[in-house]
């Protein structure tokens, strides 16, 4: 075998350990969360049971990690995402196209957003999660619960989402959006070098 590949399987269990340790889980915790037995997470993070996927896919789900960080696999060479843009019509009535920035699920996601009008009324909608989103370009209009906010380029908007809320063009031009959403109430860090 490679000993590169050796190398990076003989690392897992110590990594995982860390991982489970910085989070402040006990191997009991990790169980219930996961539905594997102590017994088997032990010898996974001792190294004396192989990490093969029927394991690692419940780790990665309740760390809300990517599978190549959660084992520490190399990078493929290749840094750049390859962007899919998708048409969406969303439950509140606005078209919009959405290019995802980011592929990790079930953690925090990013996407540029354009915005279309629409003839239909604004309906507001909740769900679980946390949105921050950034304007780029145009004017969105906000309704946040029984809030109206109007949104010029530079401009944030940050919020529960399980507040009502509809977000769109102001007007009849499309507007453009950077939109972080948690699906787990994730909040984006800011950090000031001031």
């Amino acid at each position: 075998m490679d000993p590169s590949l050796v190398e990076l399987l003989d690392g897992i269990g110590p990594r995982l350990r860390r991982i489970r340790q910085d989070r402040g889980l006990t191997l009991e915790d990790l169980a219930t969360a996961t539905g594997l037995s102590v017994s088997t997470l032990s010898r996974l993070e001792s190294g004396k049971r192989r990490p093969t996927l029927d394991l690692l896919i419940p780790l990665a789900r309740v760390h809300r990690m990517a599978l190549d960080h959660l084992i520490g696999a190399p990078p493929t060479g290749d840094p750049r995402a390859h962007l899919t843009p998708h048409r969406h019509e969303q439950r509140t009535g606005n078209p919009s196209v959405v290019v995802p920035l980011t592929t990790y699920p079930n953690r925090l996601q990013v996407f540029k957003q354009i915005l279309g009008p629409s003839a239909d009324p604004p309906k507001q909608v909740t769900h679980a999660g946390h949105a921050w989103f950034y304007v780029l370009a145009g004017e969105v209009r906000l309704l946040l619960g029984d809030r109206e906010l109007l949104l010029h380029p530079g401009d944030t908007a940050d919020f529960e989402s399980t507040e009502p809320h509809w977000f769109g063009p102001a007007g009849e031009r499309a507007a453009e959006i950077l939109h972080l959403f948690g699906p787990h109430g994730d909040r984006p860090a800011t950090r000031s070098t001031s």
